[in-house]
């Protein structure tokens, strides 16, 4: 059945949209007087990139930015008593505006902490099986972008199991995470991924 969307619940998706848009990663640099993340590093505005090419006092900035920007707009449709569809669709469309920013001609980051952070506003006990599978994962491989991938498949079931009102959305989330790190499983097959 298709979700039926007024006026008051498309601005408030659209706003979720304009919030996820802010780089995170790009104002902190600036802020901190750092390479653009968009030219450095691995190009890609994100927190791993800024830890790696700027200083991780500025990485965990840009990492906590991040999450905000994710958990924010899924409080507030929450507190503002939207339908539960809105609620989920806004941490979709922070995350969309995370992956593609209007701001920056469209060029995003891949959406972890985004994600994470609409997670935890949504569901906080999936975030934190999210949160402790990534660090487990993290500090195996010392992989970033496998443990993002194999914590974003591992989502769906997880979601089902804990709560399934929320499934379509979240896989639709993990499903964009894992697109956009379509570079990094080749070079993880290959075996030239960075390391932590």
């Amino acid at each position: 059945m298709p979700v039926e969307l007024a006026t008051p619940d498309l601005l408030m998706l659209a706003a979720a949209y304009l919030l996820g848009s802010i780089s995170s990663a790009v104002v902190v640099c600036q802020i901190f007087n750092l390479p653009d993340p968009r030219n450095a590093g691995s190009h890609n505005p994100g927190a791993t990139n800024v830890w790696r090419t700027g200083s991780h006092r500025a990485g965990v900035i840009t990492l906590l930015a991040d999450l905000l920007k994710g958990a924010l707009p899924v409080w507030l449709a929450f507190k503002l008593n939207f339908n539960h569809d809105t609620v989920l669709l806004s941490g979709l469309s922070a995350m969309l505006g995370h992956l593609f920013p209007i701001y920056s001609r469209f060029h995003g980051g891949k959406g972890v902490a985004t994600f994470f952070g609409s997670c935890l506003a949504l569901q906080p006990i999936l975030a934190a099986v999210q949160f402790l599978l990534w660090l487990l994962l993290a500090k195996a491989s010392r992989q970033a972008s496998l443990a993002s991938i194999v914590t974003a498949l591992a989502t769906p079931p997880l979601c089902y199991w804990l709560n399934p009102a929320d499934l379509m959305v979240l896989s639709l989330m993990a499903l964009l995470l894992i697109a956009r790190h379509s570079s990094n499983i080749k070079k993880i097959l290959h075996g030239t991924e960075s390391r932590l």
